[in-house]
């Protein structure tokens, strides 16, 4: 088994390997410090499982998950965050995750969640089943992001970390104009109308 370990944070990279290593099978553990970094070693090296960390500097990690998806399909995504499982667990493994773990998650989860990653099979936590059961029943109480493309929300949570429309789009490869339309259709859907209103909204429902 080959492992990535892709989190900006040296000191988590340095924990999760001492826990990979007590696995049997493993035969490689790298590390990256960024979404740009694992995509170099993802071209160089064939990876089993990729431990990847949602907020990461250069990119957010379900762009990641995307392109990986895209171009590695074969590389099991198993995410990392320190941000509560339903904010980000659902929206994650519609785009393809085979699991999503709390950076607060023991030891011994971790390593059978990659077993089970592993083997093919996805891995979610009991409190996130219920919670994705919970909303299955209540869908006209889902929070208001949940319907934003992943584009859209992509580009709220850049838009509520202060970003301009220019320094998105940079990032993106697409035109300022082209924010432009996507912050209106976010503002619209989301009920908004300022980019300090919408900060608020994702401070509060722990999206930054």
């Amino acid at each position: 088994m080959k492992i990535l370990i892709c989190e900006d944070h040296k000191i988590v990279r340095d924990g999760l390997r001492q826990i990979l290593q007590q696995l049997e099978g493993v035969t490689m553990i790298a590390e990256s410090g960024n979404g740009n970094e694992a995509f170099e070693m993802l071209t160089k090296n064939v990876f089993d499982i990729l431990l990847l960390d949602i907020s990461l500097p250069d990119r957010n990690g379900l762009e990641i998950l995307q392109a990986v998806k895209i171009k590695w399909p074969a590389t099991n995504v198993l995410m990392l965050s320190m941000h509560p499982q339903e904010q980000y667990a659902i929206r994650a493994l519609k785009l393809g995750a085979s699991g999503y773990l709390t950076k607060d998650t023991a030891s011994e989860e971790l390593m059978i969640a990659v077993k089970k990653v592993s083997a093919g099979g996805n891995y979610i936590s009991q409190s996130l089943a219920e919670s994705i059961a919970l909303k299955t029943g209540h869908d006209s109480a889902r929070p208001r992001h949940e319907i934003l493309s992943c584009r859209e929300f992509e580009i709220m949570l850049k838009l509520s970390n202060g970003k301009s429309l220019h320094e998105i789009g940079n990032e993106l490869c697409i035109s300022d104009k082209t924010v432009s339309t996507y912050r209106g259709r976010i503002m619209e859907k989301m009920m908004l109308n300022k980019n300090t209103e919408l900060a608020r909204y994702c401070i509060e429902n722990q999206l930054i």
